[in-house]
């Protein structure tokens, strides 16, 4: 008892002197921290661009970034360890380096954070150890004797793209994304003193008990080890000191904190330890920190994942180190922000597919609060045994202590070698679930892109479904689509936790021998919820709802609201009233409105949220009733940390009910006829109809042609591939080719007459229809030139896609603004994700996988309450007056491959079904109920109001 008495009155005055002086672990960068602040090496590539010649490379890099060797995409190879034209050159890399005289008498390590693929390095002419296979892993080599001190050194090194180990290019190089070449994570000096600590790996409980192994480089008779433990602060709460066993390198620290703040993803709390390293006279050889959270996890059989004694629901997204100027080099800024992207998404989970990613994203995660998956490469080939044992221990003993890690994974997709699930719980004292993605391992269930019935049968098996994949995203399709269906029934499944979707961005490289291209590789890399530099897709706001922990459960409200919003709190910690809510009352401008004003605030407020424990419901107080001109109101949830949830938006009359009065003027509408049509002229406008089929043929304002046009056409169309009964045809040969096509039904319609009338100083011209799909369409045009358009159609059966439509040439297009919901198109399977406001966006027409320009402009609109088309002819303003319709603008674009839809052409058009969308893996009708497609019986009817301005 005295001799630890002495030595903690010895660390008492050490922990007095300033941090500086205590020999703490240094680093000296050789290269930059990352693919910001590269440092030049000389470089030697020995094959494709810019070979066989020294040059200038940024380190850390991949090589085919900086214009060196050839791009590789991993797939194209598949299975194959070795094959004939595979991208194998090398490249050597050389820079000159000082070390100061103080490094001496210290240990240096040389530490690589990762090298695609095999690394060989000499110091001064020397190697210094064996050859590193892995490319996603820190290595380093002990160069203390290797090193010239106070003088110039000369550091070497030979990086081979593929690997001499079969089992390394299978497990990491045959896979769905881009091979690199290169040093692309940091490489620095690692220095510490001749004795010190080599490991730390810590176990924090929820009930405050604290352990830590801790492991040094040699041993040393009557050594100590001293740990204490700080607040967020500095303060310190608790410490002891612990004897090295004799003869030994390792020894165990225990201590207790009381009542700690834990860390979760809701309530990232972190705390300090400090570990000394003191000799038998209390001397402080070595001194460490550690970062780390009290948080307990627990697998519940059959029930769930319990992390601090709370059952968590996983709102996750895997997620590639990535970026398109510099591939799987990173920065700590760009780290950062794509957890700040996931997060901002309301996700709380991410899985690091497929390799381990930069420390600093896994800082950001457990700073900002992220639980993570931790995955083994591994793709769907496995390393070898021996090679899987040595990269396990460096991947766990770096991350160890980060408490965002809930998880490891020992590989993917059967890519798995089982000889190694005993490896992890060597290294993890926490001895967290190891997982199989796509396997059924440890408890968990975690089979990929199951269709919406698949994974409800999955539920019913006894193991905790949590896919570790799903909804595969395309383009513009998975993600969002399909998600409020699958997340209604995974987060209320008592066997069902949630699960990861497939993918957080684009894998769009920068070609720079292609001018700059950003390469998908078709559709193998636009797979993400965000484009390549992260432009925000509109799944990217369906997922934000939906994922909302904060829900308002009203969908509607009038004029005699009284202030009381229902809400669920589905935080898994959190109280409501850790959130306030925003609320504004709004009135729109209208469609004529030629200022173009946008939405003007009456009165606002803030109101704390109510007291609602997490997984509760109850009733949210805004303190407010409907101002008499108030048209919307908008309500908005912001978290303790100050971000943005969701905002919600409640009109406060029913959407496109009022029927809109056509003012007359002083004069009159007139007409004129001929064999073949009628002419109508009201106010300087002019509107041709045709005899032959009834449809309006021209539009003119003083005298300048408005090329709308051939409307209203019935228009609808099923999926190619189903029966006229809805499911798949099993009748014809070639269906399921077609899955991905639509058949248009033709309007059997045949014109009757073309009738017109005065009614006052308007004109009504109906036509009239028999035997077909299109009934009527009766126009009353008024002395001010404004049209409104009553439409009957029958239609009885299924359908994908179903209303009238209207020609307008796109080429003549330039811009859209519109009272609705937006600025995201909508899907029938991906309605949410929109707000009900003014919007506006210029014409574009982006290649699905190749531009990445959003929102979208061509599309199907829900909610639209009026939109005014701009053109270089004029403005086609239209007043929807027809509930629950889309607006469509054109048909959605998919890209090259057409791997998503081809859908019929439907100019502008007005439409009462409209189709669902695929992801990668499900066609439509496997996505759940919001996704089938609809059985009609019936007449429609509808009323659109036109105005034509210049």
């Amino acid at each position: 008892m005295k001799k630890v008495t002495t030595l903690l009155s010895t660390l008492a005055l050490a922990t007095t002197l300033a941090a500086q002086n205590l020999p703490q672990t240094e680093r000296q960068y050789l290269s930059g921290h990352g693919c910001d602040d590269m440092v030049e090496w000389d470089f030697f590539c020995t094959d494709g661009r810019n070979s066989g010649k020294w040059t200038k490379i940024g380190v850390p890099s991949c090589w085919e970034l900086q214009g060196f060797g050839t791009y590789q995409y991993g797939i194209t190879f598949y299975g194959k360890a070795f094959p004939e034209g595979i991208a194998d050159e090398k490249g050597m890399y050389k820079y000159e380096f000082e070390v100061p005289e103080k490094f001496r008498g210290q240990q240096v390590n040389l530490v690589f954070e990762a090298s695609m693929t095999d690394t060989e390095v000499k110091v001064n002419g020397r190697k210094v150890g064996s050859k590193h296979q892995g490319a996603f892993y820190r290595f380093s080599y002990n160069v203390t004797d290797f090193l010239k001190y106070g003088k110039k050194n000369l550091l070497e090194v030979t990086v081979a793209k593929e690997s001499e180990n079969a089992s390394v290019n299978l497990a990491e190089r045959r896979a769905d994304y881009w091979n690199f070449g290169g040093i692309f994570r940091p490489v620095f000096l690692e220095v510490k003193p001749a004795v010190n600590l080599r490991h730390i790996a810590i176990d924090a409980q929820m009930d405050g008990s604290f352990r830590a192994n801790c492991y040094t480089n040699i041993s040393n008779d009557g050594m100590s080890i001293c740990a204490q433990i700080q607040d967020n602060k500095g303060k310190k709460l608790t410490e002891t000191t612990v004897p090295v066993k004799a003869g030994g390198d390792w020894t165990s620290i225990q201590l207790n904190v009381s009542n700690p703040a834990l860390w979760t993803a809701e309530t990232p709390n972190l705390y300090k330890a400090q570990f000394s390293l003191l000799d038998k006279n209390g001397k402080i050889l070595h001194n460490e920190t550690e970062i780390f959270g009290f948080r307990t996890i627990e697998v519940r059989k059959s029930d769930g994942l319990y992390v601090n004694g709370v059952r968590i629901n996983v709102r996750g997204v895997n997620r590639h180190s990535f970026r398109p100027e510099s591939g799987r080099t990173l920065s700590k800024t760009k780290n950062i922000e794509d957890v700040l992207l996931i997060k901002s998404m309301n996700m709380n989970s991410v899985r690091l597919s497929h390799y381990p990613a930069d420390p600093e994203f896994l800082e950001a995660c457990d700073s900002l609060g992220l639980y993570v998956m931790d995955e083994l490469g591994g793709w769907h080939g496995k390393y070898d045994t021996p090679t899987g044992v040595r990269l396990i221990e460096g991947m766990i003993e770096r991350d160890v202590n980060h408490p965002s890690i809930i998880w490891w994974s020992n590989g993917n997709e059967k890519g798995w070698n089982t000889e190694l699930d005993g490896e992890f719980h060597k290294y993890d004292p926490q001895k967290r679930p190891v997982i199989h993605p796509q396997g059924n391992f440890s408890g968990f269930e975690t089979m990929h892109y199951r269709s919406y019935g698949e994974s409800q049968n999955y539920m019913r098996l006894p193991e905790i479904f949590m896919p570790t994949e799903f909804l595969h995203g395309l383009y513009d399709g998975g993600h969002g689509a399909g998600l409020y269906d699958y997340w209604e029934m995974m987060r209320k499944h008592p066997r069902c936790i949630g699960g990861f979707l497939w993918v957080l961005a684009d894998e769009g490289v920068k070609r720079v021998d292609m001018d700059g291209f950003i390469d998908n590789q078709g559709n193998f890399g636009a797979d993400g919820i965000v484009g390549p530099h992260h432009e925000k897709e509109g799944s990217y706001y369906t997922i934000k709802q939906l994922w909302s922990p904060v829900q308002i459960m009203d969908t509607s409200i009038d004029r005699q609201f009284n202030g009381k919003i229902s809400v669920e709190n589905r935080y898994d910690y959190l109280n409501l009233n850790t959130c306030r809510f925003l609320w504004k009352q709004v009135k729109f401008p209208s469609a004529t409105d030629a200022s173009n004003t946008g939405t003007q605030v009456l009165k606002q407020g803030e109101v704390q949220g109510s007291n609602i424990a997490a997984h509760s419901a109850g009733v949210l107080d805004i303190k407010t009733t409907v101002l008499p001109d108030a048209d919307a109101l908008f309500v908005t949830a912001i978290d303790k940390y100050g971000h943005e949830l969701w905002r919600w938006t409640f009109p406060v009359d029913k959407l496109n009910q009022s029927k809109e009065e056509l003012s007359p003027l002083s004069s009159k509408a007139t007409y004129t006829e001929t064999d073949n049509g009628l002419t109508v002229k009201a106010n300087n406008r002019t509107f041709v109809f045709s005899k032959k089929d009834g449809q309006l043929k021209g539009v003119s304002v003083n005298n300048r042609k408005i090329s709308f046009a051939n409307g209203p056409r019935f228009i609808g169309a099923r999926r190619a591939d189903r029966s006229l009964d809805q499911f798949y045809n099993h009748d014809d040969e070639k269906a399921k080719e077609k899955d991905r096509t639509y058949s248009e039904f033709p309007d059997a319609a045949v014109f009757t007459k073309l009738d017109v009338k005065e009614d006052g100083g308007s004109l009504i011209v109906t036509a009239n229809y028999k035997l077909g799909n299109l009934d009527k369409a009766q126009w009353t045009i008024n002395p001010s030139g404004v049209m409104a358009l009553d439409y009957t159609y029958n239609f009885s059966g299924v359908v994908d896609l179903m209303g009238i439509c209207f020609d307008y040439p796109e080429e003549q297009v330039i811009s859209k603004r519109w009272l609705g919901a937006g600025p995201y198109r909508v899907w029938q399977n991906r309605i949410h994700g929109t707000q009900y406001d003014i919007w506006e966006n210029d014409y574009n027409d982006p290649i699905p996988g190749e531009t990445f320009t959003y929102p979208e402009f061509k599309g199907y609109f829900s909610n639209v309450s009026w939109m005014n088309i701009r053109t270089k002819e004029g403005t086609i303003c239209l007043t929807n007056e027809t509930p629950d319709t889309y607006i469509g603008i054109y048909q959605p674009r998919d890209g090259r491959d057409r791997l998503l839809y081809t859908l019929p052409e439907s100019g502008i058009s007005v439409l009462n079904v409209i189709p669902p969308v695929r992801n990668k893996v499900n066609s439509t009708d496997l996505c759940g109920p919001s996704s089938q497609a609809k059985w009609v019986n019936g007449s429609q009817t509808g009323r659109i109001v036109f105005r034509f301005m210049e």
